[in-house]
């Protein structure tokens, strides 16, 4: 959020609001600090002591109230700090920034320097402090209690002081001596300002403190300066330079006009320089998919430097949650908040990462800056054309003489340790070579320096270059090279101070990184606006609407957007950041604009007009900043040419004698002269009568829209999740404040599940949703993984919060495996005590062979702790979650986990989530309604699994039939490939009773192979072998063991030599069995059944039509075929992940096998008296026989070139398919033509020639749809519309077939 944000809404321009004195507090002596995590085993001077706010001038200031406690804790994070004569004293310069409930900020600038104690009072509790201390102790060191690291979360504090500062123990025992040393405690002046002028503050207060060192008086009393800074220096005027005048130089400070990127004065080329490019790219990205992000360093401007930075390159969009980038020691609890945030801890001197227990850490971005190292949460999507923004940005990096390659390589959070311990030796080296290549300290990189020097030295390379400059080509490379050189060459030119000239490069610097970072985003939603549905007439309904509305078309968006952008983009577009932006979007229609909204909107204006957009939309094509000169220009042109420069300092009406100058203290001000401000400034005039002209066009609109307490209302409710506890209150720390957050946290957990649900149920279920009045249909496959990512963050931040027990970085699993520990102990104690028997329940009918699964929530942990694919604690949850959720289970399971109260209780602290009963009810149930609809989230994702399938073969019921002798085999196929051909063994049939004690033979077997995704079809066969070798099989069952999906794969027909159609093997397709069980009579609404495979009734009905009643007529047949073909072409039309099985649509029921069948047998003469059955493949067959032995007579010589081949073609296929070594009998060998028909695009001719052929008078009545031409016509041409699309073949139904 840019400051701009900020003083939108501030009527007064003033530089500054407040100027702040915090330290100790003569009165009230030596406090320690409880909340700042106190460990009486430091020496007292390594102790942490309250700090005061000594005096705040003015008092108060009406829009920006003075929040004391925020003020004190952020200006002393760590209380008062002590020193001796013998302790580096150095000042120290940090800031700090506050935000407001209402997301507006204020910023604090802090010079903390050391002043010598005069109080005797506080020297000698010093002293004593000292003597307790070494008589405690003695000389010999007691081990440190927090020393034995706890799991529990209360002991973050204690991990924090524990490695202190080596000095405390080369002070030696003497500590402190009242008669010897002297002593020293810190004292911080502070500057509050709207803005974040970061330079100009830190240079005011550095001059302000060298006045109090310096050993001549400073020109003025300070009270001078600090009332001319206070009420005398307006903010510059956007796209105006400001000059001001500190204690001993002036100091420029400038604010981008309205249409450049707001104010930011944060170094960004320090944070690029603290962490590497990549890393810092790596973290923007954790916090633009608004995962938990943590700072860690010792320094309090190094948090400030990164956190603004990477908030700053956020622009069009802003940080919506938790910011706190400086977070005192008093208020560690707040990383137990279940929210994204992005917070600073400071680490103390010497602690090891891994000794921090964080409370949640399976979606934290855990940044160590002084160790340049990032963990990075696990599969996280990277963004967009990484690799060439990186080396964009290196390069202008490079051009400010910039090294871009500090930084370790980020880990992810697979690796268990933290940061290596450097020796002593190797970290001298780096920090060496990083002195070197360090741009701080003005050097190019050992590397680039010695290439532009062999350049420089070069003179073909000269000419060459000079030749290149002339055709207007130049060398990137060198041009960056000699660019970094010349920039650090000219310090001071221009009668400029080094400061100055520093400042200057600062700014260009920070304005060129973040021109590459917004032209990648006007770049990546140039187009956004277009996919904004504009829904509401007016603001008020929108308003009152918002929850219920979609504002943003975000399937078509996707689809519109290059493959590679993909993972990251559909992220994005789910995070509160976006909702936000597009949210300001549509009401920028009814109010003024967003400031940043209106500078996005006006660039991708501008790109529009110059027309800078890849002809092709989707392109991935990288495409570089073209305005980095231009905009460094214009800061250059600001700061050269001062627009307005404020009243120089002068003499206040004081008393005489005040204001006296004591060197080395800094003095107590005069209250009076510095609380009220000069009545006759102009600007002050200037500021009051826009402020009433605002105020009255405030009232008018008022009027003229809905009351403004009300909009307030709405919009709090509007920006949906927890823009109430977006920032936690600073100041106070009662027990009844922190359980008001905590109950915050709560109900903003309770409000995520339900939006979050609601959201996966309408996407999921389709047209359903559509015609129940939903918008947004359609879900990608992408989309999904997006949501159910989404919904794992979710629980691992309900599980993480107020946790005091952990094990791991995942809370879920730390559960679980505790939940695990617990039941597997009762199972062995009842293993050792009888069990009374619990009657089974009935099984349907279907699944009467099936063994039942066993459901329990330690089942499927096990199934997760099998595989051997997953490494980490975070996966092995995410693999539990989608487990759950595609059984159906994950309510059921999560219920079961939380009604061990006892665990809960103690693992969890009261006041978290999981403790609250009504909250956790509403939660299991919102997760209850996923059931409605069918994930395949587990089976999908775990491609590579190895999945133990159980197969059951089931012949029709009577006894007779289920007997074989021979051999069967199957081969089971899915959309991930198939098993190969697995033998049954004969030992395995198996026999069971259903519920009226008839018994029911089948054969049933388990096999173990890699996961096969849904399941298609299954080939059966056997060798027909023995004296039995007839079998007639109603179907098989296959369940995959982990899942529990169960697919039925119907057959009704008689596999063996001479029955049926003599075949020894079918392939069958296969249908997912919904359950049955009680508890999925709940279920009332789902998606639509998968197509059903052929039934039995089909199959006899087609091979004995004339036999029966129910034939259908010539229409029927004619409209089925057309249907079919419509189902074949919608099925291509869908995205490629969402179509489905093919098969199915080829060969199962009601597909074009099916129909063509019932086309041929109308009219078919198949049964005859006493003479076995004739199929429609014996009509091809003699087809075939025919046109070949017309063929040899010559008969087909007259007919055209093109008819000749057609007739060959089909011989061939026919041959092909009768010459298989495959036993498929004469049905299966028609489907197996009709399908490499359609696929190599032979039907629609293949067609005449059967027609033409004589065979088909014999074989067809007259009244046949195969004899009436145009009936055939009208077929041939619905069959050409399946040209247009490349239909594969499943390899299960072309085995063995060699073309």
């Amino acid at each position: 959020m840019s400051g701009s944000s900020a003083v939108s809404g501030a009527a007064p321009c003033r530089f500054a609001h407040y100027f702040v004195i915090c330290g100790i507090d003569t009165e009230t002596g030596l406090e320690p600090d409880e909340l700042a995590g106190e460990n009486f085993e430091q020496s007292p001077l390594r102790r942490t002591f309250k700090s005061k706010v000594l005096a705040h001038y003015p008092e108060n200031v009406e829009w920006n109230p003075f929040d004391q406690d925020a003020v004190n804790m952020l200006c002393m994070p760590k209380g008062l700090s002590f020193r001796t004569q013998a302790d580096p004293r150095e000042p120290q310069f940090h800031s700090f920034i506050i935000t407001k409930e209402d997301g507006s900020r204020t910023y604090g600038f802090v010079h903390t320097f050391y002043e010598e104690v005069t109080s005797a009072q506080i020297c000698s509790a010093m002293q004593t402090l000292y003597q307790m201390h070494n008589a405690e102790h003695g000389s010999a060191n007691a081990p440190s209690s927090s020393s034995s690291s706890s799991s529990s979360m209360d002991s973050l504090a204690s991990s924090l002081d524990e490695a202190d500062s080596p000095a405390s123990s080369s002070r030696g025992a003497g500590g402190y001596d009242s008669s010897r040393d002297t002593l020293y405690v810190s004292k911080a002046l502070c500057l509050i300002t709207p803005m974040p002028f970061m330079h100009a503050c830190r240079r005011f207060l550095s001059q302000l403190h060298r006045a109090v060192t310096g050993t001549t008086a400073p020109p003025l009393p300070l009270e001078s300066y600090v009332h001319n800074i206070l009420y005398e220096v307006p903010l510059p005027a956007p796209g105006r330079s400001l000059k001001f005048h500190g204690v001993y130089e002036p100091i420029v400070c400038q604010r981008p006009g309205l249409g450049e990127l707001p104010l930011a004065d944060f170094p960004l080329g320090e944070a690029f320089n603290l962490l590497g490019v990549e890393n810092l790219v790596q973290v923007f990205t954790c916090t633009l998919l608004e995962m938990q992000i943590l700072l860690y360093s010792q320094d309090y401007q190094r948090l400030m430097t990164v956190a603004e930075g990477i908030t700053t390159l956020l622009f069009p969009f802003q940080w919506q949650h938790v910011y706190v980038p400086i977070l005192p020691a008093s208020l560690l609890h707040f990383l137990d908040a279940p929210v994204p945030y992005l917070m600073g801890l400071q680490s103390k001197e010497g602690t090891d990462r891994s000794k921090l227990e964080l409370p949640q850490e399976a979606n934290l971005c855990f940044v160590d800056i002084d160790n340049h190292y990032i963990e990075l949460p696990e599969d996280f999507p990277q963004f967009p054309n990484k690799t060439e923004f990186i080396q964009e940005l290196s390069e202008v990096l490079l051009s400010f003489g910039l090294s871009a390659n500090t930084g370790a390589p980020p880990r992810t959070r697979s690796s268990p340790g933290s940061t290596p311990s450097t020796p002593g030796r190797e970290r001298k080296a780096v920090a060496l070579r990083e002195l070197e290549d360090d741009g701080r300290n003005g050097n190019l990189a050992g590397e680039e320096l010695a290439v532009l020097e062999l350049l420089q030295g070069n003179a073909t390379l000269e000419r060459l270059q000079a030749l290149t400059k002339r055709t207007g080509v130049t060398v990137a490379r060198v041009e960056a090279l000699r660019a970094g050189v010349k920039c650090q060459g000219t310090e001071g030119q221009g009668g400029r101070t080094a400061a100055e000239e520093d400042e200057l490069k600062n700014a260009k610097l920070n304005v060129q990184l973040r021109e590459v970072f917004a032209s990648r985003f006007t770049t990546m939603f140039a187009d956004f606006e277009a996919f904004v549905i504009q829904s509401a007439p007016d603001l008020e309904s929108w308003l009152t609407n918002r929850e219920q509305m979609h504002n943003f078309d975000k399937a078509s968006f996707l689809s519109d957007q290059p493959e590679p952008y993909l993972p990251f983009l559909s992220h994005f577009i789910e995070t509160q950041m976006f909702a936000t932006f597009i949210d300001n979007k549509i009401m920028s229609q009814w109010e003024e604009k967003e400031p940043l909204l209106r500078v996005f909107d006006a660039r991708i204006d501008k790109a529009r007009l110059y027309n800078v957009r890849a002809p092709n939309l989707r392109s991935s094509s990288y495409q570089r900043c073209s305005i980095l000169k231009e905009s460094a220009q214009t800061i250059e042109q600001r700061l050269m040419k001062i627009d307005h420069t404020a009243i120089h300092p002068h003499l206040l009406d004081m008393k005489i004698g005040q204001g006296k100058y004591e060197q080395g203290f800094f003095p107590k001000l005069q209250a009076d002269v510095l609380n009220t401000g000069p009545t006759n400034n102009k600007w002050s005039h200037r500021t009051a009568t826009a402020q009433r002209r605002k105020d009255r066009h405030r009232q008018q609109t008022e009027h003229l829209t809905l009351d403004n307490d009300l909009k307030e209302k709405y919009m709090q409710e509007a920006r949906s999740l927890g823009k109430s506890l977006r920032q936690p209150k600073l100041s106070d720390l009662s027990p009844a404040v922190i359980a008001q957050t905590n109950w915050k946290f709560v109900e903003g957990l309770l409000k995520e599940c339900r939006m979050k649900t609601k959201r996966m149920l309408v996407a999921k279920m389709g047209r359903e949703a559509v015609e129940l009045g939903h918008s947004e249909a359609n879900i990608t496959g992408l989309e999904e993984n997006t949501l159910i990512a989404s919904l794992c963050d979710l629980l691992e931040r309900i599980w993480s919060h107020g946790l005091q027990v952990k094990q791991g970085k995942s809370a879920l699993w730390s559960h679980l495996l505790h939940y695990q520990a617990r039941e597997e102990r009762l199972e062995q104690q009842q293993a050792e005590s009888p069990v009374p028997h619990v009657p089974e329940r009935r099984k349907s009918e279907s699944c009467i062979a099936l063994p039942t699964l066993r459901v329990s929530c330690i089942q499927d942990m096990r199934h997760i702790q099998m595989m051997s694919e997953i490494k980490t604690d975070v996966g092995r949850a995410r693999a539990w979650i989608r487990l759950s959720l595609e059984k159906k289970l994950l309510s059921q399971h999560l219920k079961q986990l939380l009604s061990r109260q006892v665990l809960t209780k103690k693992l969890y602290k009261r006041y978290a989530f999981l403790r609250c009963e009504e909250e956790k009810e509403q939660f299991l149930f919102h997760l209850l309604s996923l059931n409605a609809v069918d994930y395949f989230c587990f089976t999908s994702v775990f491609t590579t699994i190895m999945i133990p399938y159980r197969v059951v073969i089931i012949p029709i019921k009577k006894l007779s039939n289920a007997m074989t002798t021979s051999n069967p085999w199957v081969c089971v196929s899915g959309e991930l490939g198939d098993s190969g051909i697995m033998q049954i063994p004969k030992n395995v049939l198996e026999m069971t009773f259903d519920s009226a004690f008839r018994p029911h033979t089948h054969i049933s077997a388990i096999f173990k192979c890699q996961n096969l995704g849904k399941l298609t079809t299954v080939q059966l066969g056997h060798d027909n072998a023995g004296l039995l070798a007839k079998w007639l099989v109603d179907c098989v069952m296959v369940r995959n063991e982990i899942t529990g999906h169960t697919y039925r794969f119907p057959c009704g027909r008689w596999l063996g030599k001479g029955v049926d159609d003599g075949s020894l093997e079918r392939v069958l397709i296969g249908e997912l069995v919904l359950p049955s069980t009680e508890e999925d009579s709940g279920r009332g609404c789902r998606t639509p059944p998968l197509q059903r495979s052929p039934s039995q009734i089909r199959r006899i009905s087609i091979t004995s039509l004339s036999g029966r009643g129910n034939k259908p007529t010539s229409a029927q047949i004619q409209e089925a075929i057309g249907e079919v073909v419509n189902t074949i072409v919608k099925h291509f039309h869908k995205p490629e992940k969402e179509r489905g099985s093919l098969t199915v649509l080829l060969c199962g029921e009601n597909s074009l096998v099916t129909a063509l069948e019932q086309f041929f047998h109308h009219g078919f003469r198949s049964a005859r008296l006493f003479q076995k059955t004739v199929f429609v493949w014996d009509f091809v067959e003699k087809a075939v026989a025919y046109m070949e032995t017309a063929d040899q007579m010559g008969d087909l010589q007259e007919t055209t070139e093109p008819l000749g081949m057609t007739c060959q073609s089909l011989c061939r296929y026919v041959n092909a398919i009768n010459s298989t070594s495959r036993s498929i009998g004469k049905d299966g060998k028609f489907q197996l033509l009709v399908c490499l028909g359609a696929r190599d695009r032979l039907l629609p001719q293949w067609l005449p020639l059967l027609v033409e052929c004589p065979v088909i008078q014999q074989m067809y009545e007259d009244t046949a749809l195969l004899r009436d031409r145009t009936t055939v016509n009208a077929l041939i041409g619905v069959l050409e519309t399946l040209h247009d699309f490349p239909i594969t073949l499943e390899a299960s139904l072309v085995k063995g077939i060699d073309l």
